[in-house]
């Protein structure tokens, strides 16, 4: 990270950026939904658009070992944990970056990145469950298969909410300071391109 600092990659207000997210990911993160288990929102679509896909990695690690600390988590699912929390985060970004370059609006932009995010991390956390066994190994495999797929179906439901969640987020931070978010204000760009509408 220190070199991809020096190097321009990562810009220093990221860093805080992610920290702050950081906490209010961790924060968010034991807010438990009793249902099935248990559901919960953890903001790692937004930590990956407004701190970028490294950070939104290293802070989906630096939330699962603090959880699984506080026993919210198993320390022995902590590097599963991070892959699917990293992988919401690394898909948000991208997919946001995507959808702005095609000239999307920043709300649905935001809550559409995501929702994607998320959802590639629900059916990540499946996959995991149903070829290891981790949970309810007890179950024969076409009952876990079933269970899961439920499982799997609430937390796309929490995507959505959060999606939601998350684009009014960014929409706000883009409109009083659209280099949170990695936009410039278009004014200004299309001035400085000698591009009208």
């Amino acid at each position: 990270m220190v070199y991809r600092v020096r190097k321009g990659g990562i810009k220093t207000h990221q860093i805080a950026l992610a920290g702050i997210g950081a906490a209010a990911s961790f924060a968010i993160f034991q807010l438990n939904i009793p249902v099935w288990g248990g559901i919960h929102m953890n903001l790692t679509g937004l930590v990956g658009i407004i701190a970028g896909p490294l950070l939104g990695a290293i802070v989906a690690l630096v939330v699962n070992v603090f959880s699984a600390a506080l026993g919210h988590g198993a320390v022995g699912l902590i590097g599963a944990n991070t892959l699917i929390n990293a992988s919401e985060a690394i898909v948000a970004y991208y997919a946001f970056k995507i959808l702005i370059g095609m000239d999307w609006d920043v709300f649905p932009a935001g809550a559409s990145a995501t929702t994607l995010g998320l959802s590639v991390g629900s059916f990540l956390m499946a996959a995991i469950i149903v070829i290891s066994g981790v949970n309810g190994s007890a179950l024969p495999r076409g009952d876990l298969t079933i269970a899961v797929a439920g499982l799997a179906g609430l937390n796309l439901g929490v995507a959505v909410v959060e999606g939601i969640l998350t684009g009014l987020i960014v929409q706000f931070l883009a409109s009083v300071r659209p280099d949170l978010v990695g936009l410039t204000d278009r004014d200004t760009q299309e001035e400085a391109t000698g591009v009208t509408a």
